[in-house]
Order: structure tokens, then C-alpha cells, then sequence
């Protein structure tokens, strides 16, 4: 599997943000946040895989109204 890795923003950079770092890497984050859910079913813990999955969630979804809201 390909894997694409960013490199880190530029001192000066817009992105220097949490918001903007975040933005920057989401889909390793949303994919580390998956990794963990996973890892928590294997561990019977099912109400925190579903924890980790709704933060998930919340994040892509904040995304797709970004993307849909911007010109």
C-alpha cells in the first residue's frame, strides 16, 4: 500500500495553525483515529472504539461543509 506523506509546514505559513496542521493532515489523522477504533474492538472495548470513530466522524464531516462552503 502507497502511502503519501506531507511535509510539515513553513515557519510563516498559514498552516502554522492547529487548525491549519490539522487541515493539513487530516486524512492521517482520521486514518490513526480508525487504527485505534480498530485496535479497541480487538480489546472488547467497543464503546471507546465508537468514541474514536464519532471524533472521526465529526472531523470529516466538519471538512465536507468546508469544502462544500467554499467557493
Amino acid at each position: 500500500m502507497s502511502r503519501r506523506f506531507l511535509l510539515p509546514p513553513r515557519m510563516g505559513d498559514d498552516r502554522e495553525t492547529v487548525a491549519g496542521i490539522a487541515q493539513l493532515y487530516l486524512g492521517n489523522i482520521l486514518y490513526a483515529l480508525e487504527l485505534a477504533a480498530i485496535s479497541l474492538e480487538e480489546q472488547n472495548k467497543a464503546v471507546d472504539a465508537a468514541f474514536y470513530r464519532g471524533i472521526a466522524k465529526k472531523l470529516a464531516e466538519a471538512r465536507g461543509r468546508e469544502v462544500k462552503a467554499s467557493p
